[in-house]
């Protein structure tokens, strides 16, 4: 007998209630006016490389790369191929690939398997499923207000989920950051000797990193660090403030936390992410942001602004299962035809395709 790898899961019995979960997902989404696609689970390694950072914990850790003899398929090259890890980058790749029959805005979603290796526990695995949403080509940072609120009514409302945390932050742009990263690493320099290993290393690489360290000794060494909202820029100040106006506007409630700066390279501006008490350390479910420079990464010749998030499933029904919310559809009506000798075999056959044929559940039991 052969046990399933490490860190993904069968899924015998939990079925019904994954599919009216989605099912409530999609319906809100297309009331939203998106559309639903499909896009490869295989990329070339080098498509994350660009668009999430080399420096990411995902680019340089997560990534399952695909071994092959083959010459044209070899972990070493170019050509290189991994399982994807987020889905993101691989929307904005389909959409510059076929952006000649895509009209804009583009609002796309689609579901499916997300592979990472990481150390398997409650709310992690290393196959884990997403639904992923992309507004691409949106400029006007009222589409963040709608898509925030969007999901908090998903959320609240339609799911019914109880004590949900929404945490907002604004990292402006690409001059903002680089204009705190110098003021921030100038900062803590000093006492770079004391900051966790990992924090080290972000120091000269990725500096912005370090707000995400979970570390209290590395927390408290930058608590009295420079704040990244001190370098916006006038047209950064107006679109956060603008983001706020239209959030409480739409009575959505928010915390506004300094240090979520999110794991991937490719964000600018807005982001933010939905949490949940009944998930531990592993809290949040669902998180995004505005990403208007991937476009560019990837290789196009024009930046074309997006936002984007992704709800991670299996976060999300570890919580509903312990609010004891049920999302299971109702069963329809079960028809069983059980023939009462051999003979009467053939008449329950096409009984059973004649009531099927008229949307009727059947099954013959013989």
């Amino acid at each position: 007998m052969f046990p399933k790898v490490k860190g993904v899961a069968d899924n015998f019995f939990d079925m019904p209630y994954w599919s009216g979960v989605i099912k409530k997902i999609e319906s809100t989404l297309q009331s939203y006016n998106f559309s639903q696609i499909n896009i490869p689970i295989l990329e070339h390694v080098s498509l994350f490389e660009r668009g999430l950072g080399y420096e990411t914990d995902v680019v340089s850790k997560q990534m399952f790369v695909i071994q092959s003899k083959k010459e044209d398929i070899d972990s070493q090259t170019d050509n290189a191929i991994c399982l994807r890890p987020e889905g993101t980058a691989g929307t904005m790749r389909a959409f510059l690939e076929n952006q000649s029959n895509v009209a804009t805005p583009a609002k796309v979603f689609f579901y499916g398997p997300m592979f990472r290796y990481e150390r398997p526990q409650k709310g992690r695995l290393r196959e884990f499923h997403q639904v992923n949403l992309e507004m691409i080509g949106i400029e006007s940072i009222l589409y963040d207000a709608q898509c925030i609120k969007m999901l908090q009514t998903l959320f609240a409302q339609t799911l019914q989920m109880q004590n949900i945390i929404l945490k907002l932050n604004f990292l402006g742009e690409t001059q903002d950051r680089q204009k705190f990263s110098q003021a921030f690493v100038a900062d803590l320099q000093p006492k770079s000797s004391n900051l966790c290993a990992v924090c080290q290393v972000r120091l000269s690489k990725n500096p912005l990193r370090i707000l995400d360290c979970k570390s209290t000794t590395c927390q408290e060494l930058f608590r009295d660090a420079p704040k990244l909202s001190s370098f916006f820029s006038e047209q950064s100040k107006q679109d956060w403030q603008l983001l706020q106006e239209n959030l409480k506007e739409l009575s959505v409630t928010f915390t506004i936390d300094e240090k979520l700066v999110r794991g991937l390279d490719y964000y600018n501006k807005t982001v933010f992410e939905f949490a949940s008490v009944n998930l531990g350390a592993q809290s949040a479910f669902c998180g995004g942001g505005r990403y208007d420079g991937l476009s560019e990464q990837l290789g196009s010749k024009v930046k074309i602004p997006a936002l984007g998030c992704a709800i991670g499933m299996e976060r999300l029904i570890l919580i509903l299962q312990a609010q004891q919310i049920d999302m299971t559809p109702k069963p329809a009506i079960l028809i069983c035809i059980i023939p009462l000798s051999t003979a009467q075999n053939k008449l329950a056959l096409h009984l059973a395709e004649s009531l099927i044929t008229k949307g009727k559940t059947v099954e013959i039991l013989l």
